[in-house]
């Protein structure tokens, strides 16, 4: 398959600056309860920290992701983990459950995700995850967006984020077949340990590459969003908490 330049994650800096994702993940892992036996699909896996957890219960877990770093990652885990884009799963009828955690956001065609997992799952399985919701990072957002177009720049909207409200997450999934879908909005302020700056070296690489920006360009808006959006997410004692609004969902494929 052809990645996307916005699929270019780096494990390093990903477990550097962004190890809070998979470790406050494991709620939804608690959720799935995966069991023993179990086929299970982990979808936009990343460097396969959570998809080792569900393996711990006995699962056969498979991971799929775009990054082909990351999934180099998580083979080094002994995971089963492969190259697949998110918005073309192929695979049918093949699971007990799936399972998704701070990934959908990224995919763009959230109809053609919905509808691959719906084929991937055996009727009767279920699909529990977590991803970014309305009003997810919006400081963040707004300090990228500030500092872009004072530099005459814009991200793509193929490279911004589905956000979705309840409602709009809801019918998607309904129209691709689901039923028994409960889906939630949680406000999660999120300490973030390097600071707006990892956070834009971590997650904006990818569009920012996809959008044609320098390294060296990267670096100098990085720093200069984090100098934008400190007063608001800087506390007192120095440390960063972002605004993170998770969308947490279950949902079944009929029988």
């Amino acid at each position: 398959m052809a990645v996307s330049p916005a699929s270019d994650w780096n494990p390093q800096a990903y477990a550097a600056n962004a190890a809070f994702v998979p470790a406050m993940g494991q709620p939804v892992v608690d959720l799935l309860g995966p069991r023993a036996g179990e086929r299970i699909l982990d979808i936009g896996c990343g460097d396969g920290v959570l998809t080792a957890a569900i393996a711990q219960a006995g699962a056969a877990v498979v991971g799929v992701d775009a990054s082909p770093a990351m999934v180099a990652a998580a083979r080094a885990r002994g995971l089963d983990a492969r190259v697949m884009d998110g918005e073309a799963l192929d695979f049918t009828d093949a699971f007990d459950a799936a399972f998704s955690n701070a990934v959908l956001h990224w995919m763009r065609d959230s109809g053609a995700v919905a509808r691959g997992v719906f084929r991937a799952l055996k009727p009767g399985a279920r699909f529990v995850g977590e991803m970014g919701g309305a009003g997810n990072c919006a400081t963040l957002w707004d300090g990228i967006h500030a500092e872009l177009a004072a530099r005459g720049l814009s991200l793509p909207a193929g490279e911004l984020h589905w956000y979705p409200t309840v409602g709009d997450f809801t019918r998607v999934y309904a129209d691709a077949g689901f039923t028994d879908i409960a889906a939630e909005l949680i406000p999660r302020p999120t300490p973030l340990p390097t600071g707006a700056k990892g956070w834009i070296e971590t997650f904006m690489t990818g569009p920012f590459n996809a959008t044609g920006i320098s390294a060296a360009t990267q670096s100098e808006i990085a720093q200069a969003i984090d100098a934008r959006v400190a007063d608001r997410l800087r506390g007192p004692d120095g440390g960063w908490v972002a605004d993170y609004v998770r969308l947490r969902f279950t949902m079944r494929k009929p029988l």
